[in-house]
């Protein structure tokens, strides 16, 4: 049976040779083995327009920061990890914590849970809880740019201006379209090489044409993920035929996309940056003993927080944040698809997308598409406007009487008991054990931990709430263990309900 430090299988991870252009960032990832081998790959960043000077320690310093995100995966397998750029102090706590973090997610959510691509004995790797799961000593060096002197920053930036990291998604979608209502949006894609980027062509190429604030960084992170996976002796050789929800190994991907967003939110003075989760992405549990956010991390309330912390520590003044983690799934796509209808008819939540003259389409198949269809149906919408053909629907809802769909239990619930009312789906065996109300998933739920609005800066909590319950069906709370209707809602909005009344960071 294996053990957590049988997955040290590389003896040195190294970032470096940062090469810095206007218009393009570039890193090597040199991977040394225990046979004393070395692999290389170069990781990349490129931009429409100029964001970097060589010669200003601020663009170094981001663009070190930018390149070392996608090495926070790979803390359980090496000896040592070099970052080799120019980093201060708060960096490198920064980079020390979410490492440690993330090396605790994998270890529980891809060696103690089913993952199938996974070689046996690894497969069978036992818990065990530790002071520290982070095998690696973290080296960080300066070969290049000691000639650079870093200074704390008070960056002045504009609170009215909200950088949205942008997909083809219905968070992205609603985010955009109640940002453009109360704020100045810039929705920035990232263009990660590889089938991701298929679901926000279509959202990409409707901004590109009709908000000039529209930004399209490039990345080949994916590249280089899927790279470091081929060198590790406990994936198996075939994981990119695997069929699976998962990836082999990474957990600290979000972080990836943001950091690439940075340079054209920093240039262009913007006060927010926002990410588009809803209530069910903040989850703290624990497994054997072990605390972990069920591999939501990077999604959740408390990312977005560390995340705002430390831009202020570093003096850029920028709150990250979501401004759903009140909502449910069922009610985001409610308040999209009802008031935003002409941005609703570009979301593609499909992973198997496909391209038909010129535009993308979603495959119809798969858990996600048969959820969306089964939402819109719920919400008297049709499923085609953003383009599911009728056969596509009347499939998806017959996958949906025979199998379940990808939500916590009262959100799933309520769906079922939705279709079911309205006749939608049959009542079998299945559906009858899946259908239950839940009033609470068209309201908007506030507790302490999941959806607090003291994580959200005080300039925008009297803004979007308003506008939400023009379609929520009224507000709970979570108090002694249960939901409770809210009546005074400004006291609730204000934060008063509670202890925590602070802005994050």
């Amino acid at each position: 049976m294996s053990v957590i430090r049988d997955l040290v299988v590389f003896k040195k991870l190294t970032v470096s040779q940062i090469l810095i252009e206007p218009k393009r960032v570039k890193a090597i990832y040199t991977l040394q083995k225990n046979d004393q081998t070395e692999v290389s790959n170069e990781l990349i960043y490129s931009y429409d327009n100029p964001y970097f000077d060589k010669k200003n320690p601020k663009d170094v310093n981001l663009a070190s920061m930018m390149v070392a995100q996608v090495a926070l995966n790979y803390g359980l397998f090496c000896e040592i990890i070099e970052f080799d750029g120019l980093y201060d102090e708060v960096d490198r706590r920064f980079l020390t914590a979410m490492m440690e973090n993330t090396s605790r997610e994998i270890f529980v959510n891809k060696f103690l849970f089913k993952n199938e691509f996974l070689k046996p004995p690894f497969d069978q790797i036992q818990p065990q809880q530790m002071k520290r799961y982070t095998a690696a000593e973290l080296v960080f060096s300066n070969s290049q740019f000691g000639h650079l002197k870093l200074e704390k920053e008070n960056a002045q930036i504009d609170l009215d201006q909200y950088a949205i990291l942008s997909s083809g998604g219905k968070d992205s979608l609603l985010t955009y379209g109640l940002i453009k209502e109360i704020g100045v949006p810039h929705p920035i894609f990232v263009n990660e090489s590889g089938r991701h980027w298929f679901t926000a062509i279509n959202s990409y190429q409707h901004f590109k044409e009709t908000e000039p604030n529209t930004a399209k960084p490039w990345c080949n992170s994916d590249r280089i993920f899927n790279w470091m996976v081929r060198q590790m002796p406990f994936i198996k050789e075939n994981f990119q035929n695997i069929r699976a929800d998962i990836y082999p190994i990474r957990l600290w991907t979000v972080a990836v996309f943001l950091f690439g967003v940075l340079p054209v939110a920093r240039k262009r003075g913007v006060g927010n940056i926002l990410i588009g989760n809803e209530y069910d992405c903040t989850l703290k549990t624990i497994h054997e003993g072990i605390l972990h956010y069920n591999a939501l991390y990077d999604q959740s309330k408390y990312f977005d927080n560390a995340l705002t912390r430390y831009y202020q520590r570093k003096g850029w003044n920028i709150f990250q944040y979501s401004i759903l983690r009140s909502l449910s799934e069922l009610l985001i796509l409610k308040v999209l698809v009802k008031r935003y209808p002409d941005l609703q008819r570009h979301q593609v939540s499909c992973h198997a997308a496909h391209q038909e003259e010129g535009r993308m389409y979603p495959c119809g198949k798969c858990e996600k598409c048969r959820r969306i269809i089964g939402m819109l149906k719920a919400l008297d919408e049709d499923p085609g406007r953003c383009g599911y053909q009728e056969g596509q629907i009347t499939q998806g809802l017959q996958a949906l009487s025979q199998k379940s769909v990808k939500q916590i239990g009262s959100d799933a619930a309520h769906l079922y008991h939705i279709l079911t009312e309205k006749s939608l789906l049959p009542l079998n065996e299945h559906t009858k054990r899946l259908a239950r109300q839940h009033p609470q998933i068209m309201q908007l739920r506030f507790d302490k931990e999941r959806s607090n609005p003291a994580d959200l800066p005080p300039h925008i909590r009297e803004k979007i709430f308003p506008i939400y319950l023009q379609y929520a069906n009224g507000m709970v709370k979570m108090k002694d263990h249960r939901w409770q209707e809210v009546e005074d809602g400004e006291s609730l909005l204000g934060a008063e309900y509670f202890l925590n009344k602070q802005a994050p960071g």
